[in-house]
Parts: structure tokens; C-alpha cells; sequence
């Protein structure tokens, strides 16, 4: 799969393509539209699915250390939030410059301090589904190719390796998606 036909098939679900406008135009610093609103979209429509079928949420990650204050992100969740009202999604917003300081408490284990918003994508528990797109330039981001995604072959991030959450987290995607292939953590 080429970087142009997975943009594409990622726009036949009309929120993707309307939250790449709307983000844009906030101009986030560092700003992906990224997880499972992409890959997701690319499963339903091999799938033969609505583009939009079974997506929980829309992940919008940026990249801002020049305020890690939670009044600060929490501001720009309200940014995001008004100008994204009137669709019927849920979007969820996170300024990868401050996970480390929550995620340990959250989900324990240490996270190491990030430098950008692909850094975070970088460290999905499933290689496969490390993706996203830059909402100003377009360009897509998958550091581990897009192969994998497109072929439904589900594997272990090896830069982020958790082998129970690893197995939990592509189980629930073959729930959904029979035709994944899981391959084994060990």
C-alpha cells in the first residue's frame, strides 16, 4: 500500500477528512490526525464496511512543550472541541510533549519523555497500526510501513514491547476483524 492510497482510503470516511480541514485550520503545532480512526478506516473499507463502522474515537495528537500544564492542553481539548461540535464523534486530544507525566500513574511503567507528535505514534502497541497524517502538509506517517496494515498482520511493536497488552489489544481488533492475522508476542 503506498502512502497516497492509504491517504486516500483513509478519506472515504468523511470525519477523517473533515477533521484534517478543521484541525488544519487551528494550526496545532506538530498536529496528527493518527490510530484508529486511520487504520480502522482502512479495515472497513477491505472489509467491505461503512468507512466510519466500529471507530470508538478520533485521535488528534500535537506537540507543544512550551506549556506542559494541564490547563494548558485542556484548553486546546476545548479549541478542538468547539470546532468539531457539530459531528457525531468523539474526539480525543492529547499534547504528546506531557504524556510521561501522566502515564505512569494512568497505566503504570515509565514512558519516556517525548520530542514530537510522531514519537508518540512511534510507540502504539501494534506495529502495524503506528500511523498518522500531518493535518498541514498531508503527509503520512508510519514508521513501520503500511504493508502490514493493509495485509491485516497484526505484530508486536518491538520499540514498545508489553506482550499482555500487545495480545489484548490485537484480540479485540480480531473481534471486530476476523480476517487478522495475530502474530504471537513471543
Amino acid at each position: 500500500m503506498t502512502e497516497d492510497a492509504f491517504r486516500d482510503a483513509t478519506q472515504t470516511n468523511p470525519f477523517n477528512a473533515q477533521l484534517l480541514d478543521r484541525l488544519a485550520a487551528l494550526a496545532l503545532p506538530d498536529c496528527h490526525l493518527t490510530a484508529g480512526c486511520l487504520f480502522q478506516t482502512v479495515w472497513n473499507q477491505r472489509s467491505g464496511r461503512d468507512p466510519a463502522w466500529g471507530i470508538s474515537d478520533y485521535d488528534v495528537f500535537y506537540f507543544d512543550a512550551s506549556d506542559l500544564s494541564w490547563e494548558a492542553e485542556d484548553r486546546v481539548i476545548q479549541r478542538v472541541a468547539a470546532a468539531t461540535a457539530d459531528l457525531p464523534i468523539t474526539v480525543e486530544v492529547k499534547n504528546q510533549a506531557r504524556v510521561h507525566l501522566w502515564y505512569g500513574e494512568r497505566f503504570g511503567g515509565a514512558y519516556p519523555q517525548l520530542h514530537s507528535a510522531p514519537d508518540g505514534i512511534k510507540l502504539f502497541l501494534v506495529s502495524s497500526t503506528c500511523v498518522g497524517i500531518d493535518v498541514q502538509s498531508r503527509a503520512v506517517f508510519a514508521p513501520y510501513g503500511l504493508d502490514d496494515l493493509y495485509a491485516g498482520r497484526l505484530g508486536m511493536n518491538r520499540f514498545n514491547p508489553k506482550p499482555e497488552q500487545y495480545r489484548a489489544k490485537a484480540a479485540s481488533y480480531q473481534q471486530r476483524w476476523e480476517w487478522l492475522t495475530i502474530i504471537d508476542a513471543d
